[in-house]
């Protein structure tokens, strides 16, 4: 962990040692939440009071509807709820979003209604919209959720012909951006990686 003004070095971690891929996270005012793609647990660093006092670093279990499939990447993206008060993370494998109670790790299914958000990727929360991007589908799915994340409705799919296997996005001034990685793309030292900027409707 960085100090964004200085640059300098605040606190450095290591989760784990055991087999990991750290793949995703969120900050919220309590804590930093970090998914990891082969395990099903999260890595949870306090930042206490206004997030000015830096915790140690724990292991939450995650139980309840979350199914993990060995061998290949489950969980992936992760942000808050609209109200604040739980988690939702997006399992690439299986394409189900599952709200996660940052307390007990306890996840369920959020209903979209049956449809499923294969290769699930970077997660971004506007309002009461989530936004999932769908790496190897080229396109982001907005997701209008209830207030408490327990329940969404799928809207207008977002395409982008110069998508190029995004894997995130953040929102700038009425677009989206979100960064090609490119991975059906054998990567020499010349390949190119580019952000498309997509406007919003």
């Amino acid at each position: 962990m960085y100090d964004t003004k200085s640059g300098a070095e605040l606190a450095w971690f290591q989760f784990t040692t055991g087999t990991t891929f750290v793949n995703d996270v969120v900050v919220t005012d309590k804590a930093a939440y970090f998914t990891d793609s082969l395990n099903p647990v999260l890595y949870v660093v306090p930042l206490g009071r206004h997030g000015k006092e830096i915790g140690k670093a724990a292991t939450l279990p995650l139980t309840g509807d979350l199914v993990q499939i060995p061998g290949v990447n489950n969980l992936n993206g992760i942000e808050t709820t609209p109200d604040g008060r739980s988690l939702i993370v997006v399992q690439s494998n299986t394409g189900l979003l599952l709200k996660v109670d940052p307390k007990t790790g306890v996840t369920k299914i959020v209903d979209i209604g049956g449809a499923t958000l294969l290769n699930g990727d970077g997660l971004l929360l506007l309002h009461r919209t989530l936004y999932v991007v769908q790496n190897r589908l080229n396109q982001i799915q907005p997701v209008t959720l209830s207030k408490d994340g327990g329940s969404g409705t799928l809207t207008t799919l977002i395409t982008n012909p110069l998508f190029d296997v995004p894997a995130t996005i953040a929102y700038w001034k009425g677009a989206l951006y979100a960064a090609n990685a490119r991975f059906t793309t054998m990567p020499t030292p010349e390949t190119a990686y580019t952000v498309v900027r997509t406007e919003l409707p």
